[in-house]
């Protein structure tokens, strides 16, 4: 079922315009029927779990797979006619970097199969990693070799950029640093779509939020509209003495128990009663109630007991 969040009526060139996605290998219907409208400007996470069809549709929007049916467009354009002519760019997880090269020297080496880009000095400040200009690629770092896929992809000055888990190996203040910059890019109307695993990242820096499993999309709005979706709250609490689990999730409403340690997280859709009970037929101390969170909805959204056949990315 795809819950549909965005009721804003779609105008003007589209940045990104999947209709009617389908891909299969053998099998193994890895896309089954997407359909994505991102308009110039937006910054969307594209999340789901391994197997849920991401990857297998970036590579279709990038033009590196062919759809067995439904069409790609990008900025109006064929994939890789929008490619060819600078305006999408990717970061991806891995790979397409020559180890012996200098980070300087990588990026003047791409810079000069472009027609025109911005200045190497530019991308390199832009991305985070002049001061490692004269390092060799094999001696960078995990991070620093993403930032640098992401100064590679700023070259042509792109109109779109995608992005397949960017901030793989990066610490945490390189990932804040990476978002931000990303950030101020999006303000000057880049278009960004995101593939990750950090689902913080998702609810801090995306505009709009796509949930997909088993290649389709079950949920498309901001982070609190896809939060929305899973009702009852999250009551939490330490606790010095044995804890009766059996109870806790025998009460009203009551959907989840989990123990951390010497906490207690319950997810409940009667939170009063939960909360009753932690104080009155315990010795909880600490108590804490929240609204569901992205991963609850993540988890509410993608996670079924349908048989799978198989799993591609």
């Amino acid at each position: 079922m795809t819950t549909e969040l965005l009721d804003t009526p779609v105008t003007g060139t589209l940045a990104l315009d999947l209709r009617g996605l389908r891909k299969s290998f053998g099998t193994v219907r890895a896309v089954d029927g997407l359909d994505l409208a991102v308009r110039p400007g937006e910054v969307v996470a594209f999340l789901g779990p391994n197997g849920a069809g991401k990857t297998t549709t970036i590579d279709m929007l990038l033009g590196l797979a062919e759809p067995d049916e439904g069409t790609v467009q990008v900025l109006g354009l064929e994939p890789t006619s929008a490619i060819a002519a600078g305006r999408v760019s990717a970061v991806m997880q891995s790979g397409g970097l020559l180890k012996d090269l200098t980070v300087a020297e990588t990026i003047e080496l791409t810079a000069s199969f472009f027609r025109g880009t911005r200045s190497p000095k530019e991308v390199m400040e832009r991305a985070g990693i002049a001061d490692i200009a004269d390092r060799r690629v094999g001696k960078c770092s995990g991070g620093q070799q993403q930032r640098l896929r992401f100064a590679l992809a700023l070259l042509p000055d792109p109109d779109v950029i995608v992005l397949d888990e960017p901030t793989t190996g990066m610490d945490v203040e390189g990932r804040r640093d990476f978002w931000n910059a990303l950030r101020a890019d999006a303000a000057r109307g880049r278009t960004i779509i995101f593939a990750t695993h950090y689902l913080e990242e998702a609810d801090a820096y995306a505009d709009r939020i796509v949930l997909v499993s088993h290649g389709r999309i079950v949920a498309d709005g901001s982070a609190a509209q896809v939060k929305s979706l899973t009702s009852g709250r999250v009551v939490s609490a330490s606790f010095a003495g044995p804890l009766d689990e059996a109870a806790l999730r025998a009460l009203p409403g009551v959907q989840d128990v989990e123990v951390r340690r010497e906490r207690v997280i319950i997810r409940t859709t009667d939170s009063d009663a939960v909360a009753r009970h932690l104080l009155t037929a315990t010795d909880a101390t600490d108590l804490e109630i929240a609204a569901r969170g992205l991963e609850d909805a993540f988890l509410a959204l993608t996670t079924d007991h349908a048989e799978s056949t198989g799993s591609i990315a």
